[in-house]
Formats: structure tokens, C-alpha cells, sequence
């Protein structure tokens, strides 16, 4: 009876109402999400803990309301509240990186707009001035009209030269990978918390994510910002060097879900992967590259070749202008940027599959391996395959390989 009447305290208490009647909170305070549900996890023990504060005035602190809910009502011991108030703290941090980078991802997009549309304006107008100049008029109009038409393009190039440098749909698309992949951190981090007890080496790992993002995809536009025109394309690389899997399963399991079947088939994706792939989107962020640094040199070229014109009331200069205005409607309104950038995360991807498997198969110890049934629909879903597609696509390349005969298939679909 005391038990039961414990229990019936505990759910009409407030830390349990702030828990199940606040979703919103939930998204936005990882801290109390998780210190929920540890609580839900061992609610009989916790609802007598719970009777046995009732009379205590009840803190409306986040956080020590948190911490209270993991010391002294989950059973955990000091070691894992230290860790999991630490994975709280980076997890707050994480969600506020997402904003930020949203935040900014929105205005450097609208820079790419409203820039774009500015100086074709300028161009244009300027253009339409100068062969208004070039028509025939003589005297003060053809003096005022020159100055106009030439003050106009200088406008224009320097806008447009500043434009070219900091590229705003190429950072845009930055900040949207950013945001994406420390989403996804954030939910890997809840799913972590949820399945098992978080250790020091968890925190690490996650820290080091954190920051391998950081250095991915910059936050600041000055002195940080990446650069625009590689030499070379290179994938984009937001994750930390692998280690050893850090929580080995102590169970003694046979094989941890892995067998010969599973690691032949896992090396033939992989080959797939870097010869289909990888090195298609290598070419085409290649391609993208040189497309993007012939119109980034050709734009300013024709918007300096109309300002000349224009000071000299040259038809040169009308032709110039027209030209640059298309120029830059290519590069910036087609976002020539953005779609390298694209190309250069995607093989980023691949890249990063390409060490998944590599890390998993090459390791000697299947037990600090992840679960290679796991893994195998991990692999498959990332990959927009499901698992018996994922089998018939390593059964469809090996079977290629031992026939000699030229395998043309991708093993992603989504990309």
C-alpha cells in the first residue's frame, strides 16, 4: 500500500509533469529529456524517493532539477552523473551551434540574393546608360551620361569582386551541412545516453566530433572562412581520425553478429564505393571546380573591360556589360558554389563510408568491431538499399570481378 500510494505520488509530482507534459522543452533542454528518461527506467525505485521529498519545495532550476532527478532517484552512481551532466553541457552546446549556424546559413543566402540582384541591377542600368552615350549624343549629356554609365560599372565590379571572393551560396550551403550533421550528433548523443551507461571515453569522442565540425564547416567569415578555389578537389572531412571501438562488449558472443559471408560482402561495397562512387563525384566536383573558377575570373574581366568602355563611350563597353550581366547570372544565380560544395560533401560521404567499413573489417577483434548485423543495415540505409539489396549489389560485383566484365552500377541511390 505505501508502495502504491508512492506511485501515485510520483506521477502526480512536478519534476514528473515537467518531464511528460513539456515536449517542446524536451527538444529544446536535452538535459531534462534524458534525466527523464533514466527515471522512467527505474520509476518504482524513484517514485519512493520521490514520497520521501514530497514536503520539500520543489527547485524550478533546469539543471539541479536534472541533476537531482539522475543522483538521487536513477541509482546511477557519481562517476556517470559526472559524464552525463557533462554530455548535457555539450549537448546545449551542439543546439546552439545548430541555431547559429541556421542563423547564419539564412543570411548568407540572402547576401547571395540581394547581391546578385544589386549589381546586375547596376550592370544593366549602366549598360543601358552607356548605349544611350554611344547613340550619339554630344556635349554635357554625353559627358553626364559617360560619368553615370562608368560610375555604375565600378560599382558593380567592386560589389562583384567581393562577391567572387566570399562566395554567399557556397557558404550558405556550409552552414546547412553544419547544422545538418550537428543534428545528427544531437540525436546520436540522446540515443546514446538511452541504450547505456555514457563512459569518460563517450564524452571524448563526442568532444572531438564536436570540433572536427567546427573545423569543417566555420562559423566565422573572416580569417577562418575555407577556401573558395582549391587547386584540387578535395572531400570534405567533419569527422576525427577512427579509434578503437571504446565500449568492447565484455559478453562473449560468437562472431558479434559478423562472419565471412558479411565481411566479403562488406568489401565489395567498399570497392564499389571507391571506384564507382567516390570517383564520380570526384570528376564532377572537378568539373565544378573549373567551371566555377572560369566564371569567378570572367565576371569581373568583362565588368573592368565595360568600365573601360564606358569611359571612352565605347559600343565595347555596351557588349562587355551585356555579357557580364549573364556571367554573373550563371555563376551566382545558378550557385555554382553551392553545387561544388555539394559535389565536395558527398564525396566527403563516400569518404567517410569508405573508413567505416575499412575500420570494421581490417579490425582483428570482432568484439571491439559494431555489430556486424547492425552495421550491415547501417550501411545499407545510408546507402538507400535495403539489407537484400545491399547483398545482391556485393553478390552482383563479385560475380563482375570474377567474369572480368566491367561493373556499372552505384552503390548509393540517394546520390
Amino acid at each position: 500500500m505505501a508502495n502504491h500510494r508512492a506511485l501515485i505520488t510520483f506521477w502526480s509530482s512536478p519534476a514528473c509533469s515537467f518531464g511528460l507534459h513539456h515536449g517542446r522543452e524536451i527538444l529544446l533542454r536535452p538535459t531534462a529529456y534524458m534525466a527523464n528518461r533514466l527515471l522512467l527506467q527505474r520509476r518504482q525505485k524513484a517514485a519512493i524517493s520521490t514520497a520521501n521529498h514530497v514536503g520539500k519545495k520543489p527547485d524550478r532550476s533546469l539543471s539541479k532539477i536534472s541533476a537531482t532527478l539522475i543522483s538521487t532517484k536513477t541509482g546511477v552512481n557519481d562517476s556517470d552523473t559526472v559524464v552525463i551532466s557533462k554530455l548535457c553541457a555539450v549537448m546545449e552546446a551542439v543546439a546552439d551551434r545548430v541555431e547559429s549556424h541556421k542563423n547564419i546559413g539564412e543570411q548568407r543566402d540572402n547576401w547571395n540574393y540581394l547581391l546578385l540582384t544589386s549589381i546586375n541591377a547596376l550592370t544593366l542600368t549602366a549598360t543601358t546608360i552607356l548605349g544611350i552615350a554611344s547613340s550619339g549624343a554630344t556635349g554635357p549629356p554625353l559627358v553626364a551620361l559617360r560619368s553615370s554609365s562608368t560610375l555604375m560599372f565600378a560599382a558593380a565590379l567592386g560589389l562583384l569582386a567581393v562577391m567572387n571572393a566570399i562566395q554567399p551560396s557556397q557558404l550558405a550551403e556550409e552552414q546547412r551541412n553544419a547544422a545538418r550533421l550537428l543534428t545528427h550528433l544531437h540525436r546520436q548523443i540522446l540515443t546514446m545516453v538511452l541504450l547505456r551507461a555514457p563512459t569518460a571515453a563517450d564524452l571524448e569522442d563526442v568532444v572531438e566530433r564536436v570540433l572536427a565540425i567546427d573545423r569543417a564547416y566555420p562559423l566565422p567569415l573572416l580569417g577562418a572562412m575555407l577556401e573558395k578555389f582549391p587547386k584540387t578537389m578535395e572531400p570534405a572531412v567533419w569527422w576525427p581520425p577512427h579509434r578503437q571501438n571504446l565500449n568492447k562488449n565484455e559478453t562473449k558472443v560468437d562472431k558479434n553478429g559478423w562472419s565471412e559471408e558479411l565481411e566479403e560482402e562488406m568489401k565489395a561495397v567498399l570497392e564499389v564505393l571507391k571506384t564507382k562512387d567516390s570517383a564520380d563525384y570526384m570528376v564532377l566536383g572537378s568539373r565544378a571546380l573549373l567551371l566555377h573558377k572560369v566564371l569567378a575570373i570572367s565576371g569581373p574581366v568583362l565588368t573592368g573591360v565595360a568600365t573601360f568602355g564606358s569611359a571612352l563611350a565605347s559600343p565595347l563597353g555596351v557588349v562587355a556589360g551585356a555579357l557580364a550581366s549573364a556571367v554573373n547570372a550563371v555563376e551566382h544565380g545558378g550557385q555554382v558554389g553551392m553545387v561544388f560544395e555539394l559535389y565536395r560533401s558527398t564525396a566527403g560521404f563516400f569518404r567517410l563510408m569508405e573508413e567505416m567499413i575499412e575500420w570494421n573489417v581490417n579490425e582483428g577483434d570482432v568484439g571491439r568491431r559494431e555489430n556486424g548485423e547492425v552495421f550491415e543495415m547501417k550501411v545499407a540505409v545510408q546507402l538507400g538499399r535495403s539489407v537484400s539489396e545491399l547483398r545482391q549489389l556485393a553478390s552482383s560485383f563479385s560475380s563482375s570481378s570474377r567474369n572480368g566484365e566491367p561493373f556499372e552500377e552505384c552503390a548509393s541511390k540517394l546520390f
